[in-house]
């Protein structure tokens, strides 16, 4: 059986993004993204409201257990939820 797939997006260019261990800017940073990067967006979930190269929203992506990144970095084509929602 063929696993559920999972969409990939680009980072916005230039930019080194903080993966954080939750949905907001007061939680701890986990790493560093290189520039250039692409990420698999596992979930997403409403947190912290933040400003970015693609506008301001409250909607952060899960890329692996426990490493969330700002969907204003990420170059969705969407101003909206483009994966299922966590849960959890």
């Amino acid at each position: 059986m063929a696993a559920a797939a999972t969409l990939s997006f680009p980072i916005a260019p230039g930019y080194r993004v903080n993966v954080r261990k939750g949905p907001g800017t007061d939680t701890p940073i986990v790493r560093q993204l290189a520039y250039d990067a692409r990420v698999a967006v596992r979930c997403q979930r409403r947190g912290q409201s933040v400003s970015g190269p693609y506008g301001t929203s409250d909607i952060w992506d899960n890329i692996a257990p426990g490493q969330y990144i700002s969907d204003t970095y990420v170059y969705t084509g969407s101003s909206g939820m483009v994966a299922p929602r966590c849960t959890g």
